[in-house]
């Protein structure tokens, strides 16, 4: 099978060839099923994000070694262990019918992160002022949408302002310095990520005189603390994809073999929303933003 592989830390952007950090390879063996529960799936899409970009790097905080670049994707069912009895061949895994399946696969990180912050960890209610940071990248256009659906004023972009309920951040350094003295009495903090390069210092004693609550969010962790927490919000995410609630924006989609160009709109701010993979056996249009 076709897989993307990196063998040695290194800038994933230069093109693909047998001398860069990143390689296409056409027999990559076929995972095997290795316990009766197991499930093959063949991917159909995947979102490419600025994790992986870090990660290939070696600039980001888990470094697993080899690897397949890509967090979540798109599947339908292919082969399943002998104890697997819900799911039939050619099955679309958790995605509603009519659900385009691009977009499906864009919305876990992104998406997945914001609902997870906002709604799980601030609890954010209607009424409630959501400062957004880094509005225009993938998880602040998610967070601007879901601070909508839970009724919360939303602003991305913040002068004089005071009064903030919520600060979304997952851009870090002088964004989030600023954005603090916005901050009211009470307010929630929420650490996504320093897209910025720069990890900002929250001071402690002013945290505790404005009794702020800081929340930390890395979202990929809770697949091994709380996966049911995981599941349910992904299930809403997707009700709610169906319903025309949210809408995926996709600024950039790549074929698998175009690897090095999705990492280069990732590196150089191109992408407005999600940039996609999608795989070169696949013939449904890609989508635009």
């Amino acid at each position: 099978m076709e897989a993307l592989l990196c063998r040695e830390i290194g800038d994933p952007t230069v093109p693909l060839s047998s001398s860069s950090p990143i390689v296409l390879s056409h027999s990559h063996p076929v995972p095997e099923l290795n316990s009766p529960t197991s499930v093959r799936v063949r991917v159909w899409a995947t979102s490419v994000n600025f994790a992986n970009y870090l990660q290939l790097l070696g600039q980001y905080q888990e470094k697993p070694s080899p690897i397949c670049p890509g967090i979540r994707l798109f599947r339908r069912r292919g082969v399943c262990g002998e104890r697997v009895s819900d799911l039939e061949l050619g099955t679309r895994f958790f995605v509603p019918n009519g659900c385009d399946l691009v977009a499906a696969a864009a919305l876990p990180v992104a998406f997945g992160t914001s609902h997870m912050a906002l709604v799980h960890r601030a609890q954010l209610k209607a009424g409630q002022v959501l400062l957004v940071l880094g509005a225009a990248g993938g998880v602040g256009l998610s967070a601007v949408q879901i601070g909508k659906i839970c009724g919360a004023i939303v602003i991305a972009v913040a002068r004089r302002l005071t009064g903030v309920d919520v600060l979304y951040d997952p851009v870090g350094g002088k964004a989030m310095k600023d954005s603090m003295k916005l901050l009211k009495w009470g307010a929630k903090i929420l650490v996504i990520g320093f897209a910025s390069g720069e990890v900002p210092v929250i001071p402690a004693n002013i945290a505790l005189v404005k009794n702020w609550t800081i929340h930390g969010l890395y979202w990929g962790s809770y697949k091994i603390h709380d996966p049911r927490v995981l599941e349910d919000s992904l299930k809403e995410l997707l009700s709610w994809l169906s319903k025309n609630l949210i809408t995926i924006h996709i600024s950039h989609s790549y074929r698998l073999s175009e690897a090095n160009l999705a990492f280069a709109a990732i590196k150089d701010r191109k992408a407005i929303g999600k940039v996609m993979v999608v795989m070169e056996t696949n013939t449904q249009p890609m989508s635009k933003f």
